[in-house]
């Protein structure tokens, strides 16, 4: 089982290796969103979302691909005023490029990719993190705020 883990974790990050040290510590830094819905993805369907979000992502915040992070925990137990329906809860972290301009960007992409799935506009919320100083981001053992 280990070595499974092992293997897809070096598989995923071939595209951040291939920037060297000296790349990895001048790039842009890493979004990720962590999003919990109560609606159920069916598991193609789930990561087609995924992977449209991650381009969203990228295209809003002015970043790689290959630095965006995305989770999504479907059938979570998430109410709405009280009451059991379709609905999300969001939170997206970047070093940098949160800003009006990008945040209203990203939220109106996952507005019409949550309605795909019957999630209606006024029932979901995205945070928006600015993460700050780049040491406040680990990648790959060190953080983006390290010295070569």
């Amino acid at each position: 089982r280990r070595s499974r883990h092992r293997a897809r974790a070096h598989a995923c990050s071939g595209a951040a290796a291939g920037a060297g040290a000296g790349g990895l510590l001048a790039a842009p830094g890493d979004p990720s969103l962590v999003l919990l819905t109560s609606v159920t993805m069916e598991k193609e369907a789930k990561r087609e979302f995924m992977r449209a979000a991650t381009v969203l992502i990228a295209e809003s915040l002015g970043k790689p691909q290959s630095y965006v992070a995305v989770a999504v925990q479907d059938g979570a137990d998430v109410m709405w005023a009280g009451e059991e329906c379709a609905c999300a809860l969001g939170n997206l972290y970047s070093l940098g490029a949160i800003g009006l301009e990008s945040n209203e960007k990203v939220s109106a992409g996952l507005c019409e990719l949550l309605g795909e799935f019957g999630v209606p506009a006024d029932r979901y919320y995205i945070n928006f993190w600015d993460i700050g100083p780049r040491e406040n981001c680990g990648y790959n053992g060190k953080t983006f705020g390290s010295s070569a």
